[in-house]
């Protein structure tokens, strides 16, 4: 795909990730870019400097999904590109115990690193599915192919929304849908300011810039899974290639962080 007149929304659009994509989008041609955040603000205000619109969201709810869509194609026409880029990533769990989170706590987390996705294909699709074209771009996370060492509420919700991804793009390739899932390691963002203990502890922390270049390459090239980080390709392999070896493997890093 390439981003030149197209119409696209970005979810999570005010700071981070979302917002050196809204940014670079706009760079590259597009058409109309939405951008969508819970700081309605903050969503504004990137909006206004790269010629965008702005809209208050939150992306656990459905029926703002529902509105975000249907406002964005009365003012701007169909949409050609979703990232559903919004995420949380600090949920207050104790990192010595995988049951630690309350039950509202996974809750929260699954609504919005994984529902939000859900909530934006069964927005998007009936539309895209008549035009017999659209692309689904979701922010997953290198813990969701690896896993978060300190807190399981968001490895687990970052595996489930590669799992969505996944099942998205092998249900709708037929009808026109593309689907990339984007899974970076550590980005200088506030999310990983204020992620867990393992956040922080990994190699090679990207510019948001940087992953936003690295997504239009990827999204021109049409790959499923965007790895901004190289390094997790070779994780990847080394994990189901030897499992017990890799959960050993894990165990000792987890160790040593603590040291």
């Amino acid at each position: 795909m390439k981003i030149k007149d197209k119409v696209i929304v970005v979810t999570g659009g005010a700071d981070g990730i979302g917002r050196a994509l809204c940014e670079r989008f706009a760079a590259e041609g597009a058409r109309k870019v939405v951008v969508a955040d819970i700081n309605k603000a903050g969503a504004e205000k990137v909006a206004a400097a790269i010629g965008g619109v702005g809209f208050g969201c939150d992306v656990s709810k459905e029926a703002e999904i529902q509105r975000l869509v249907a406002e964005t194609e009365r003012l701007a026409g169909p949409i050609d590109l979703f990232v559903s880029n919004a995420g949380i990533g600090n949920f207050g769990e104790s990192p010595d115990d995988a049951t630690s989170g309350s039950n509202a706590q996974w809750q929260r987390g699954w609504e919005v690193n994984l529902m939000a996705h859900v909530y934006a294909a069964r927005a998007c699709l009936p539309g895209m599915i008549a035009r017999g074209s659209g692309y689904f771009l979701n922010t997953a996370s290198a813990a969701g192919l690896l896993n978060q060492i300190g807190s399981a509420i968001y490895g687990v919700t970052k595996h489930a929304a590669v799992g969505f991804a996944e099942i998205l793009a092998i249900t709708h390739r037929d009808q026109g849908i593309k689907v990339s899932v984007l899974c970076p390691q550590a980005v200088d963002t506030p999310l990983l300011r204020a992620g867990g203990p393992g956040a922080q502890h990994v190699d090679g922390v990207l510019t948001p810039e940087h992953v936003a270049g690295f997504v239009v390459e990827a999204l021109e090239r049409e790959d499923f899974v965007i790895l901004p980080h190289p390094q997790v390709l070779g994780y990847m392999r080394k994990k189901t290639e030897d499992y017990n070896r890799w959960i050993g493997g894990m165990a000792k890093f987890r160790r040593s962080m603590k040291a």
